[in-house]
């Protein structure tokens, strides 16, 4: 929710790993940066989604993350990749059960930049400077 609404309302944001800031930029910025589109495959158990998660890899821009039955996908090209690595899981007799495209999230970007949720560790975080704005 704390980077829903960081999305939403800062001016610009700082990304803070170990003590270092190690991005910065507004919320469409930090995005921009990420340059890619998010897919996400839900299968039956974690088994199938493990398999899955092997057999998409390839299609990626970094390695997939798998959460539970979820497998989490980044990549360029969001809808010929998605027909594509449909294609492969349908050809390892993978069937998915849910599948939904989207945008990245601040919670892509911190994940991309530190290698863990932003609530992995309450040291790291994300800054928000909404100093430009008008007093509420």
């Amino acid at each position: 929710q704390y980077l829903e609404e960081a999305d939403r309302l800062a001016d610009n944001i700082i990304v803070i790993d170990g003590g270092r800031v190690i991005a910065e930029g507004t919320p469409t910025e930090l995005k921009a940066r990420l340059g890619s589109t998010v897919i996400e495959v839900g299968f039956g158990d974690e088994r199938a989604a493990s398999r899955a998660s092997g057999v998409i890899a390839a299609f990626g821009v970094r390695s997939p993350r798998q959460t539970g039955r979820v497998v989490q996908l980044e990549v360029v090209d969001g809808a010929r990749t998605l027909v594509q690595a449909l294609r492969a899981l349908d050809g390892d007799g993978l069937d998915p059960l849910e599948i939904s495209v989207r945008e990245p999230s601040l919670d892509d970007v911190f994940l991309a930049l530190t290698g863990r949720p932003a609530e992995a560790d309450e040291t790291d975080s994300l800054s928000i400077d909404d100093s430009n704005r008008g007093a509420a």
